[in-house]
């Protein structure tokens, strides 16, 4: 019809939804990302929801009572942690940026000795770090409180936060039947639709272990952070510990971010013994990313560093911090994706009707 083949059109048509989904997807990221924190809270959740049931109620109780236990549970222990240590990470973190100019502008700050080939350069070091925080104590600092008032005088952000926990009560309730769903209206072929539930089986495990496996982390670097810096005698050891756990849902660039902090802070303030730390964080990161991470993580989510890098890197570009985020998590998905249509393509190549 009027000289177009029908292959050619079809192929056209599937090119442009492509891109006006990528492109609708793009005008509503803000959105898209919120429904992906509900879904990480949810998986977040998923665990105490599963003891609760199983231990405590024995699967008596109904599903929705269990959901809303998990959250009074989740609740009250982010409230607990609030009140136990949120007065002395407000103080610490206040008193860090007061001081850390003054600190700077010592004669030497660096109070321990440098590599012998960096002994010669220990003025030009010192020059180098009193500008760097020079700048951030004249624009990052104030950047960052302006920041954070205008993110707290937006309307939606309250909303955004009484959102996600709803949203992921729904994903907790409902996630099942979404899923089934999906696969009915995607195809009506019996075989794809029997790949597409494969698929999203594949990535429910995956995204629940490193969701899971992310927060256990977290928890396991604060709680070790904290532990070896105070006892080492490091100032502000509870916002350091903190922000090292924060830090950890960044891959990466984030724990290496906070080791170079973590150095600085102690060298500023006289800790002495700057080779201990530097040794705990280097013997840490090898204990978490070849023991607890490995034990932790599924095998979906082992991904090259270099790949990981990438992804990061490219996610910071495209979207900033959440792209960071969300770069391993998409990464290991499209990789589930890929895995699991080549294995689909594999299957129907051998099977008897396929074979000559």
């Amino acid at each position: 019809m009027l000289g177009l083949d029908q292959r050619a059109a079809r192929a056209t048509w599937t090119v442009v939804v492509v891109l006006l989904t990528l492109g609708v997807a793009y005008l509503a990221r803000q959105t898209i990302f919120i429904f992906i924190l509900a879904l990480f809270f949810a998986y977040m959740l998923t665990p105490v929801i599963d003891f609760i049931d199983r231990k405590l109620t024995k699967g008596r109780v109904p599903e929705n009572l269990v959901v809303a236990l998990a959250y009074v549970v989740f609740i009250g222990a982010l409230a607990g942690v609030a009140f136990i240590i949120g007065s002395v990470v407000a103080e610490q973190a206040a008193s860090l940026t007061k001081s850390l100019p003054a600190l700077v502008q010592q004669k030497d700050p660096l109070h321990f000795p440098l590599p012998d080939w960096l002994e010669p350069m220990r003025a030009r070091i010192i020059e180098a770090i009193r500008a760097q925080v020079s700048n951030l104590n004249n624009s990052a600092f104030p950047l960052i409180q302006k920041a954070a008032q205008e993110v707290l005088s937006h309307a939606e952000v309250p909303l955004y936060i009484v959102l996600v926990p709803i949203l992921g009560f729904f994903f907790l309730k409902d996630g099942t039947r979404i899923k089934d769903t999906v696969v009915i209206w995607a195809s009506a072929d019996t075989g794809k639709r029997l790949v597409l539930d494969e698929i999203l089986s594949d990535i429910h495990t995956l995204l629940g272990s490193y969701i899971r496996a992310l927060v256990i982390l977290a928890l396991a670097t604060f709680v070790s952070y904290t532990i070896v810096l105070s006892l080492s005698g490091v100032s502000y050891a509870i916002l350091l510990g903190l922000l090292a756990a924060l830090l950890e849902f960044i891959p990466v660039i984030g724990p290496l971010a906070v080791g170079v902090i973590i150095v600085l802070v102690a060298g500023f303030t006289g800790f002495g013994h700057i080779y201990w730390i530097v040794g705990f964080l280097l013997l840490y990161r090898l204990f978490q990313d070849y023991v607890l991470s490995p034990s932790l993580m599924s095998s979906g989510v082992e991904l090259h560093p270099l790949l990981v890098l990438f992804g990061v890197l490219a996610g910071e570009q495209i979207a900033g911090v959440p792209g960071m985020f969300l770069s391993v998590p998409v990464i290991a998905t499209l990789r589930v994706v890929y895995v699991r249509v080549q294995r689909g393509s594999r299957q129907r190549e051998l099977s008897p009707e396929n074979i000559p």
